[in-house]
């Protein structure tokens, strides 16, 4: 025992050193990186159009081209706004991981350096939004004070499960809108610093759900699986907040209700957890009762 106790230690250290490294290397500034004051570009989508919330439906087909290019524009805010949220959320979760440990250690090093890089992120999105002039789209009351008992109570595997939902999910569709040609340079540059900067997030969250998801049994998985079920059904719920269809004229209720009813909308969020599902579900993260708030909310 005490020998693989050394060895996950030493695989910790190792993985921490190359992500340190790697953040020298491969990291942005956004308020110098990105052209804030570029004008924004005509007859250009906030992201694909295929993924815009009511694509599909009868609402979207009466929606002229000018008006499908707003709602795209307030839903990837809506979508930037539930990150974050969420990335204030990890970074107390992680300042909280990191005060209970020894900060010699390379791993706790990286922790704290992934802080900053969150802080960078959330000044990035909060920019984008006012970029856009798009209205602030918080988290609704009670998903807002959910948070701060969430972000006190997650430990060991719901924290970094919970983490992975919010980071893969995004990540998914930032991976498409850095490439897609059809979206503003704005959101196209501000996906591609994200993605570039959460794979190392992503990878230090992975690896150490794998080295302790598995070594939890009973109650104590069922527990960390209910949370990490609960955060996975408040983000993927919360992405668009219905707030967003006012913008095009639109009644929020009426158009929550055709969007929630979308297929190409389910299949939409079924897509951008199509990385992060399999994996929880390889860690035991995934399973029993808890697995219908995951199929509620379209994850699965």
């Amino acid at each position: 025992m005490g020998a693989t106790v050394l060895r996950k230690a030493a695989d910790r250290e190792a993985t921490a050193q190359r992500l340190l490294r790697s953040s020298l290397e491969h990291s942005y500034e956004p308020n110098l990186d990105i052209d804030w004051g570029a004008p924004l570009a005509e007859g250009l989508y906030g992201m694909p159009a295929h993924r815009v919330s009511l694509y599909g439906t009868p609402l979207w087909d009466q929606l002229t081209e000018e008006q499908r290019i707003t709602l795209s524009i307030h839903e990837v805010c809506s979508i930037a706004r539930v990150g974050l949220w969420f990335e204030i959320i990890l970074m107390q979760m992680l300042l909280r991981y990191a005060y209970d440990r020894d900060p010699r250690s390379q791993h706790i090093q990286y922790a704290l350096t992934e802080i900053a890089d969150e802080c960078r992120h959330s000044v990035m999105f909060a920019r984008m939004t006012e970029r856009y002039g798009v209205p602030d789209y918080p988290p609704r009351w009670h998903t807002h004070q959910a948070g701060r008992l969430y972000k006190t109570i997650a430990a060991g595997p719901a924290m970094f499960g919970a983490t992975l939902v919010a980071e893969e999910i995004t990540d998914q569709l930032q991976r498409e809108m850095m490439k897609d040609q059809t979206v503003q340079p704005l959101t196209r540059m501000i996906s591609k610093i994200h993605v570039t900067e959460e794979a190392r997030h992503v990878r230090f969250a992975r690896e150490e759900l794998a080295r302790i998801a598995l070594t939890r049994g009973g109650p104590r998985r069922e527990s960390a699986r209910w949370l990490t079920a609960v955060a996975a059904y408040v983000i993927a719920t919360n992405l668009i907040h219905p707030r967003v269809y006012r913008a095009v004229g639109l009644d929020p209720r009426h158009a929550r209700k055709v969007a929630e009813a979308n297929p190409h909308h389910q299949q939409t969020i079924r897509w951008m957890a199509r990385k992060v599902v399999p994996f929880l579900r390889d860690q035991g993260m995934i399973g029993g009762p808890s697995e219908r708030l995951w199929r509620m909310a379209y994850l699965v």
